[in-house]
């Protein structure tokens, strides 16, 4: 039987995707579960992973190329007689015959993509196996079971829906975890070409990248949305003094500003809830996405999940560790489109106030600027300096309204300039 291989939906705006590399040339074996290619998603490259075995008889869309979600950029053939005729076949498609987003073929028959350490196609589950019996295992996990003889079959996985990672199979050996395991034997992906973009030229018109493309569609996702704008100024010298304290510790002002939000959403869930059209949607957790602008143009939100909950120095390191992941497209969907209110802080860059523009999805969206000393009139009538930043919040005026956005500045300013200490706390 030879089998279409598939352009895969990697998110729910996604129409077309950008093949990075192949991990199996023309004719080479290709075991079920195995990695077979690397795909551009609108924030990662993803690995996408055979559900058969056999062998890749044709690449259809090389490496570098762009094809519609749903479309076949390739096909495996499950015995080597039947690779010629993969071939003949293969001349009479095109990838680009869809024209909708949505797989052709049902997913057991289309290749699942997957990001490092990825989680299995069927519906929730909580055994290491499928209906069919089959063991559930990463590539690496089944590689390192090989290698020291640990038998499958016996394990129940720690990772996502309970599949066997390399971790679980390094416990069940008595090995130490590798610092940083890689999820197929094959080598990491090259770059795409042309990571990032060429200067201008007068009269050039430049593509925009998958990045790119999806953050256009998000911004005009929002137009319709009714929001409005409310301004606050913050005084930040004891902000400021205890990020002094505590930064040689590893603390980030990015982090501290996270923390210092979500304890305030805490006792404003309103601020924190998002529309849907049968009402108000109050979420369980306080998700904090950051906007971080990528090299290559466009931006990623990277999420720090349940942020209220976390102390400051945990919540640091989490942060270091999602950008520098960020940047290298390693995030993992759940860390990037989770969030429940979103920061941007372009105080870094020295910008003093700007408007930022709602996320789809979320009820609301900081805009932190820079804190720079201010004169400024005291409490006893004198004169004085003071450090100060302006804060704007963009809010989705069918579930928030002013007096909900006022009350929120309000509580983040007393908790920033009173009693900045809890949130080390």
């Amino acid at each position: 039987m030879i089998h279409d291989i598939f352009m895969p939906a990697l998110s729910s705006t996604m129409t077309e995707g950008k093949i990075v590399s192949w991990a199996k040339s023309p004719g080479e074996k290709v075991q079920k579960g195995e990695t077979i290619l690397v795909v551009e998603s609108d924030k990662a490259d993803m690995d996408v992973e055979s559900f058969h075995d056999g062998y890749l008889a044709t690449i259809m869309v090389e490496a570098g190329e762009q094809a519609p979600v749903g479309s076949a950029i390739g096909l495996l053939a499950e015995t080597e007689a039947e690779i010629e005729t993969a071939k003949e076949q293969a001349k009479n498609q095109t990838p680009e015959k869809s024209s909708d987003s949505t797989p052709k073929t049902p997913l057991e028959e289309a290749p699942a993509a997957k990001p490092q350490e990825p989680a299995p196609q069927p519906a929730a589950a909580t055994s290491t196996k499928k209906q069919d019996g089959r063991v559930v295992a990463s590539p690496r996990a089944r590689k390192l079971a090989k290698e020291y003889g640990v038998d499958l079959s016996t394990l129940q996985g720690s990772g996502p829906h309970g599949r066997i990672v390399a971790s679980d199979i390094e416990a069940a050996a008595g090995k130490s975890p590798t610092p940083t395991p890689q999820p197929t034997p094959t080598p990491q992906p090259t770059p795409q070409p042309s990571p990032t973009p060429a200067p201008s030229v007068s009269g050039e018109v430049v593509p925009f990248t998958t990045l790119q493309n999806s953050v256009v569609q998000n911004m005009v996702a929002t137009v319709q949305v009714p929001t409005f704008h409310v301004g606050y100024t913050i005084t930040t010298d004891e902000l400021d003094k205890l990020y002094k304290q505590i930064k040689s510790k590893g603390v980030t002002m990015t982090a501290l500003l996270a923390k210092a939000v979500a304890m305030t959403l805490q006792k404003h869930p309103i601020v924190n809830a998002s529309y849907t059209e049968k009402g108000t949607q109050y979420h369980g957790a306080i998700n904090i996405a950051v906007a971080v602008a990528m090299e290559d143009g466009g931006l990623i939100t990277p999420v720090l999940r349940n942020a209220a909950e976390q102390d400051i120095y945990t919540l640091s390191r989490n942060w270091k560790d999602l950008v520098k992941r960020a940047r290298s497209k390693q995030l993992q969907p759940e860390e990037y489109s989770t969030g429940t209110f979103t920061l941007s802080n372009l105080g870094m860059f020295g910008v003093d106030r700007f408007d930022a523009i709602l996320p789809p999805g979320q009820g609301g969206i900081l805009a932190i600027g820079a804190s720079q000393p201010q004169v400024v009139a005291t409490d006893d009538g004198m004169f004085g300096v003071r450090r100060q930043m302006s804060v704007n919040i963009t809010c989705d005026h069918r579930i928030i309204y002013g007096a909900h956005a006022a009350a929120f500045l309000q509580d983040l300013a007393q908790l920033m300039e009173n009693n900045p200490q809890s949130l080390t706390m």
